[in-house]
């Protein structure tokens, strides 16, 4: 692919990400296309639909997850509390809870067996992660891979307008 066009489709996924992070699962494909400062063709030509565009988002944020694991195995003899920290506001950082809504829209049980690898991937390197930090002391025994994510994306949950005037 050549240079531009790895801009271009970057530029889409990361505004599709913001969009569904903001709006939800069905922000029309024709804003997305504007805002990344595309066509709606050129959309079309990198996310054939929706669900393509939506499973691509949500490939890049597992993969962004297994990133932060790493990050975070990379610290671990520095020092094993700090890195949970750090993990931790990099998963909240990237708004897990807010792409709820665009990920419900997704469907898994059609999606290509490369994506549910890299979902596996990422939960299990999670999860060796976890027992790591057990060993270490720096979290507590019998915390899931699954209990971490469904936590920040709990925390990082977009609400609705009344409970963000209240409490901005």
């Amino acid at each position: 692919m050549r240079a531009d066009a790895m801009r271009r489709r970057g530029a889409i996924l990361a505004t599709a990400r913001r969009l569904f992070s903001e709006h939800g699962g069905d922000m029309p494909l024709e804003s997305i296309a504007q805002e990344s400062g595309v066509g709606i063709a050129t959309l079309y030509r990198n996310f054939a639909s929706r669900e393509e565009l939506v499973l691509a988002v949500t490939a890049d944020t597992v993969e962004q997850i297994l990133s932060a694991v790493e990050e975070c195995r990379g610290r671990l003899d520095v020092d094993a509390a700090l890195a949970w920290d750090a993990l931790l506001d990099r998963l909240v950082c990237m708004e897990l809870g807010a792409l709820t809504d665009a990920f419900a829209s997704w469907d898994a049980d059609r999606s290509p067996d490369g994506a549910r690898e890299l979902q596996e991937r990422a939960r299990l390197a999670l999860e060796e992660l976890l027992d790591e930090l057990v060993r270490r002391g720096a979290v507590r025994g019998g915390l899931s891979a699954l209990e971490v994510i469904v936590a920040v994306a709990t925390v990082t949950r977009v609400q609705h307008e009344p409970i963000r005037l209240a409490a901005p």
